[in-house]
């Protein structure tokens, strides 16, 4: 257990990046707070260093990506279908099936040192659910948990239940990676390429889809404030603004 427990948090918002470079950016990050981690190994717990914790905010250009445990066939078009979309495929190493990025959707992806937090993988995923169900809750949806099925859902239960916020995280010496994605103004017709995270019968929705108009751009930034204000309640964190990233 971490006894330099360090609960502020870097926060980064990149804007408009690729998914790769992002996957290595972040695991760029990983690596530097596990390198600390093992440094700590070899002196006193007097001497530890603390270890940082990141929060990145992005924008992915159009992609699909697979989980490790996910299905490849959960992808509906070809090649040269995702050309003609504009859209890119990428496997991935976090946990869950196949999901989308795109456009119009806040991903979030924290990278933390769940030994500053909690050691408790389960209830990490559930603490981001609660980010995003305090998130949407501003806009007036009631957002829910699937049993089962991680992200935040609406209508659970009926027969038009519809997820609103996909997750999918990796955690390495309880550092955690990747994260999760809010459709906000999505372009929906995306999703009608895969059957996403797997599950054939669940529809997928957007904050624009469920109050019926398109958002302003201060709401836009309302729900970015609005989802660093509930991470900074649900993990008792400090948000600290950060910029280190080169581009």
């Amino acid at each position: 257990m971490n006894t330099h427990q360090n609960k502020a948090v870097l926060f980064e918002d990149l804007g408009i990046k690729d998914y790769q470079s992002a996957w290595d950016y972040q695991e760029q990050l990983m690596k530097g707070i596990i390198d600390t981690k093992i440094k700590n190994r070899d002196v006193p717990p007097e001497q530890h260093h603390t270890t940082s914790n990141y929060l990145l905010f992005i924008e992915h250009p159009h992609v699909y990506t697979l989980g490790k445990s996910g299905h490849e066939e959960n992808m509906l078009a070809g090649m040269e279908q995702l050309k003609e979309i504009e859209a890119t495929f990428v496997k991935t190493n976090r946990g869950g099936d196949i999901t989308y990025h795109g456009y119009g959707q806040l991903v979030g992806y924290p990278i933390l040192d769940l030994e500053n937090f909690f050691t408790d993988i389960h209830l990490y995923m559930r603490n981001l659910e609660e980010v995003i169900i305090r998130t949407i809750a501003e806009f007036g949806l009631k957002g829910e948990r699937s049993k089962g099925e991680t992200g935040v859902w609406l209508d659970v239960g009926k027969p038009y239940a519809r997820k609103i916020c996909a997750m999918g995280v990796k955690a390495s010496r309880w550092v955690t990676l990747h994260g999760f994605a809010l459709n906000v103004d999505t372009d929906m017709r995306y999703f009608e390429y895969i059957i996403p995270c797997g599950i054939k019968d669940k529809q997928v929705t957007s904050l624009k889809r469920e109050l019926e108009r398109d958002l302003t751009p201060e709401e836009k930034e309302q729900v970015k404030s609005a989802v660093r204000k509930h991470f900074t309640e649900v993990f008792e964190a400090e948000l600290i603004m950060y910029s280190k990233q080169e581009n």
